[in-house]
């Protein structure tokens, strides 16, 4: 159920009121008793999305941010150290060559 804004255009009182959606809106004043009272557009209230599904960078815990740094720097050392380059390039050169000689494997 949201909060809704109203001001009275009496004596310019304000509130907020917690309201169902079908629920008419207001219209007499708590404070000076006249029906002058109308809803104003609020400025809302801002959203917090928490749990599985959304950026893997949207609140993620300390330890979570530490293990994923440490597997990063692991992963680029191995890399850069190894000098080895993988035999994929290769293997898919050559696969690719034969497929264009229109000779079947």
């Amino acid at each position: 159920m949201p909060t809704y804004d109203y001001r009275c255009e009496g004596c310019g009182h304000e509130l907020e009121l917690f309201q169902s959606i079908t629920e008419s809106p207001k219209r007499k004043c708590p404070s000076c008793g006249k029906l002058r009272l109308k809803r104003v557009i609020g400025p809302g209230a801002g959203i917090i999305f928490k749990g599985s599904g959304f950026y893997e960078t949207d609140y993620r815990s300390e330890s979570y941010k530490k293990g994923a740094a440490a597997e990063k720097s692991k992963a680029e050392s191995g890399e850069k150290g190894s000098g080895k380059t993988s035999g994929k390039d290769e293997k898919t050169s050559g696969a690719k060559g034969s497929k264009k000689d229109g000779s079947t494997p």
